[in-house]
């Protein structure tokens, strides 16, 4: 019953806000707008179709919302209007009352205001999807914000994820393609991800690994957590002081290098992602600020660390061998890299699948970011990937919606920002030191202790062993084994003997020239 009530606010809601005349309006063939007059009928809208479309995901919901804000980055895809009005969602949902924001802190401290902070700013600096953040000052003078957790939320995000999974499941039973992208891993993934961002526990402890994986990069600045004042429903931090990311005219006037900016945006994403494998997966304007603190002058300030993604070492190293290969437009390594993963069927045909990655990629090369058109590429890899029944691989899909952020964000600060030749020299030294002498001597020393508990314990390891063998009877198995092992050591001492006999001729011929005059 909940799931057909939820369903039935969303269908009301769009019909509610007009949605289905905006997707309508998008769909040029005749019985497409012949349904639009249709259902324009007795309805009129006074708004504009963006405010339409941002009070809609406002009252639809936190999950919703989180899709206008990754929308709201790609003003590229959207009208201008419409790209404006989503980008309210970022830090301007409508706050909960200032009441309830002081008894959520009080009850999950146990004490009241004034024995917490010296002061405590009633009014929100900003409301989002998730929480909302006051600022207040400690009792020792530090200025801290104090992020509450919306009351309510469990209820709601459970709702609409049940809707979701139900979705998918359809989607898979009825749809070829919707089991190849696998539409409810991405739910489930999502889900994990959503209840993550919940606890604010879970938020401070995201927050101050980034902060320990950022600190000598110099690029980017994490608030310090207050662990004294953290909950799961409200966290404590450090106030960061900077200019919103999207206020770029501010920036420029401050002495601000925008193009650097824009680059230095680039090298923190690629830095966490392949070289910590840890990355902030929530970068909109709204959570990314600029310092002009003349100590941190032109450094990221960033925000809100409720979803963290993270990527296993098989998932870096296969990443970053694409990135490369497309990079060098070497497409028969990128076909290949996919084969081998498991992403397509293994009776591909390398040369037919490097064909049509060279027809999707090759076009984009060479131009600025501001005229390539992600949407159209985006397009082609979809049906690129449809015809050769490439699987979607869920535990990418946070990396995914983080670089469409990061692009979005570069557009806006540099529409001349070549993403390749920033991102290609750092993926370059990053894969140089993974194959190279210094990843074998960093992953040498990572197992060391294994090797010292190892290694001792090996001969009686292997005797009990063979033991075991004879016991089950195994003694054909067994002389094999000796006579290998006889083998064997025959030849490791023919090559020791043979190695000491050419030492000692050296050594002999050396002497002899040094003392007999011979020689030159």
């Amino acid at each position: 019953m909940r799931f057909v009530a939820r369903l039935l606010v969303i269908l009301w809601t769009v019909w509610r806000f007009g949605l289905d005349d905006l997707a309508l309006s998008g769909l040029q063939r005749r019985r497409f707008q012949l349904l639009r007059r249709l259902t324009r009928l007795g309805r009129r809208w006074q708004e504009p179709r963006g405010v339409r479309l941002r009070l809609a995901l406002e009252r639809l919901g936190p999950i919703f919302v989180k899709f206008g804000q990754v929308l709201s980055t790609r003003r590229d895809l959207l009208p201008a209007d419409v790209a404006q009005e989503l980008a309210r969602l970022q830090d301007r949902v409508p706050p909960f009352p200032a009441a309830l924001s002081r008894a959520m802190v009080e009850r999950a401290f146990g004490q009241p205001l004034e024995a917490l902070f010296a002061s405590f700013d009633a009014e929100p600096v900003a409301s989002a999807s998730i929480a909302q953040v006051h600022f207040a000052v400690l009792k020792d003078g530090r200025e801290v914000a104090v992020k509450v957790l919306r009351p309510g939320m469990l209820d709601v995000i459970d709702d609409d994820l049940a809707l979701m999974r139900r979705m998918a499941a359809w989607v898979e039973r009825f749809s070829a393609d919707g089991r190849r992208l696998k539409p409810r891993e991405v739910v489930a993934e999502f889900d994990m991800y959503l209840h993550d961002e919940l606890d604010l526990v879970r938020e401070a402890a995201n927050a101050a690994q980034l902060r320990r994986n950022m600190d000598g990069l110099g690029l980017v600045m994490v608030p310090e957590m207050h662990w004294a004042l953290c909950s799961s429903e409200v966290i404590v931090m450090e106030r960061m002081k900077g200019v919103p990311i999207s206020q770029r005219t501010m920036l420029e006037q401050a002495g601000v290098d925008i193009k650097k900016l824009a680059r230095d945006g680039v090298t923190i994403f690629f830095t966490q992602v392949f070289r910590d494998g840890f990355f902030h997966a929530d970068m909109h304007p709204g959570n990314i600020q600029v310092s002009l603190e003349p100590a941190t002058f032109g450094r990221y300030v960033a925000l809100d660390f409720g979803i963290i993604g993270t990527l296993t070492e098989v998932d870096k190293d296969y990443l970053a061998q694409n990135f490369i290969a497309f990079f060098q437009r070497d497409y028969k390594r990128v076909a290949e890299l996919h084969i081998a993963s498991g992403w397509v069927p293994p009776e591909t045909r390398v040369d037919v699948l490097e064909s049509a990655v060279r027809a999707v990629c090759e076009p984009h090369f060479d131009r600025p970011l501001k005229d390539i058109s992600l949407g159209q590429v985006l397009m082609r890899l979809f049906q690129t990937s449809r015809r050769f029944n490439v699987e979607i691989q869920p535990q990418l899909v946070l990396l995914q919606k983080t670089l469409l952020n990061v692009e979005g964000l570069g557009r806006q600060l540099d529409p001349e920002l070549d993403l390749w030749a920033t991102a290609k020299p750092f993926l370059e030294r990053w894969m140089h030191e993974q194959v190279g002498w210094p990843a074998f001597n960093k992953q040498l020393q990572k197992e060391a202790p294994r090797f010292a508990q190892l290694l001792p314990a090996l001969p009686r390891l292997l005797h009990d062993a063979l033991k075991a063998q004879a016991r089950r009877g195994g003694d054909a198995e067994l002389r094999a084994l000796v006579r290998e092992l006889r083998h064997t050591n025959r030849l490791l001492s023919g090559l020791l003997w043979g190695a000491a006999g050419f030492a000692l001729g050296v050594a002999l011929a050396w002497v002899a020239a040094r003392f007999l005059g011979v020689g030159p």
